[in-house]
């Protein structure tokens, strides 16, 4: 079975919507506002580009990603990784022409069946949305966190708030960074 692995910038409140500097969003680019930056806190997300095989997104996060990232010399790993989309709305004429294979995923189901094929990892970027609907359905296997010293009050958050029995996540990996940034991994206990 394959892993699946949820990455995210998270402020200490949980937001995760927007670190980038996405316009329209009260907190739009919350990662590099006022924290200085340190490579070192963010070589995590160099590793999770060499070690994850496809890549997993929801709607919003896979048209906003496919605008930019294709042309990235950072993130040139998954211009040729397998991408999936999550989307009951999303067509093949929506997808970029410029990022590799792309396939839709319609259901929960599917992405399920992804999990049980060969390979290595599958990489979960931004889609606040599909993480709570993966994370209910027990789909998530570990999360990679890079942890902001902010509570920014208002945002979409990672996790959802779905009343649901206790998970247990179990600490694999830590590192706390001088400029307050904290790298978490946890693996989901079962």
């Amino acid at each position: 079975m394959r892993t699946l692995i949820s990455t995210a910038f998270i402020s200490l409140d949980g937001v995760v919507e927007a670190p980038g500097g996405e316009p329209g969003y009260r907190n739009a680019g919350w990662t590099f506002k006022d924290i200085e930056f340190l490579p070192e806190a963010f070589a995590i997300k160099a590793a999770e580009q060499k070690e994850a095989t496809a890549m997993l997104l929801g709607r919003t996060s896979y048209e906003a990603f496919s605008a930019v990232w294709p042309d990235m010399a950072d993130f040139a790993d998954y211009k040729v990784m397998p991408k999936y989309v999550v989307s009951t709305t999303l067509g093949e004429e929506d997808l970029v022409t410029n990022w590799g294979e792309t396939t839709i995923l319609r259901s929960l189901d599917e992405v399920a069946a992804l999990k049980e094929t060969e390979g290595g990892p599958i990489i979960v970027h931004g889609s606040a949305t599909l993480n709570h609907a993966l994370s209910d359905a027990g789909l998530i296997d570990r999360y990679h966190l890079l942890v902001f010293p902010l509570l920014l009050g208002a945002g979409k958050r990672l996790f959802s708030t779905t009343d649901k029995d206790t998970q247990k996540l179990k600490l694999v990996e830590h590192e706390a960074y001088a400029n307050g940034l904290q790298k978490q991994v946890f693996d989901v206990v079962r």
